[in-house]
């Protein structure tokens, strides 16, 4: 994968994960390939399509205020993740979007849409420092690609390590568990669930 899309891991884990989908014609790998990048941009989306045990998520832009809008570059991901949250995240983790990639066209044989993440402060002020599981430096990337009639979606996760760069003690426990939670493959379920739901035809998105 370019390494401008998804960054060089160079510490901790990485994860890739990859799924497809093989369309009649033409005309209904365009639409599954708009379908699912629409769904990518809508975060508060993601928790109906990846089900019920899945994180919640809400979107804010650069100065903290909810938008109800698909997301861009700049924006935050307020996560709601079960059970209990970071007190530097005013108890949810947060993330931001620090770049989308659209390649988009729809006459080539080839298009792609990607948006990277990254953990976060709280933009609303009700924290200090990263507000997330994973460190500074970690990162999520979703890619959404067509080649013919082909139409797939990848997630990407590169230096996975717990955020344990606090002075919070609780931050600091509660942090490794998610984390390791997360190294054992609870996110790879979430993450799998949504790039699946990202390629189907359900109204939704």
């Amino acid at each position: 994968m370019d390494a401008r899309i998804v960054p060089v891991n160079t510490a901790g884990k990485e994860n890739d994960l990859y799924f497809s989908r093989d369309c009649n014609s033409r005309e209904e790998a365009t639409a599954c390939f708009k379908r699912a990048c629409k769904r990518l941009v809508n975060p508060p989306l993601w928790h109906e399509l990846a089900g019920k045990f899945a994180a919640e998520f809400k979107l804010f832009n650069a100065a903290g205020n909810t938008a109800e809008r698909l997301a861009a570059v700049g924006d935050f991901f307020q996560v709601d993740l079960p059970g209990p949250g970071p007190k530097a995240g005013g108890g949810y983790d947060w993330v931001t979007v620090v770049s989308i990639v659209d390649e988009t066209n729809e006459n080539a044989e080839e298009e792609m849409f990607a948006m990277k993440l990254q953990p976060a402060a709280d933009p609303t002020g009700s924290g200090n420092g990263v507000a997330h599981f994973f460190r500074e430096g970690a990162s999520s990337t979703f890619v959404i690609q067509r080649t013919g009639n082909r139409v797939s979606a990848s997630y990407h996760g590169r230096n996975e390590l717990p955020n344990v760069n606090t002075d919070n003690g609780f931050d600091k426990i509660r942090n490794t568990v998610v984390a390791t939670g997360a190294a054992l493959g609870l996110s790879e379920a979430q993450w799998s669930a949504l790039c699946k739901a990202l390629l189907e035809d359900e109204i939704g998105g």
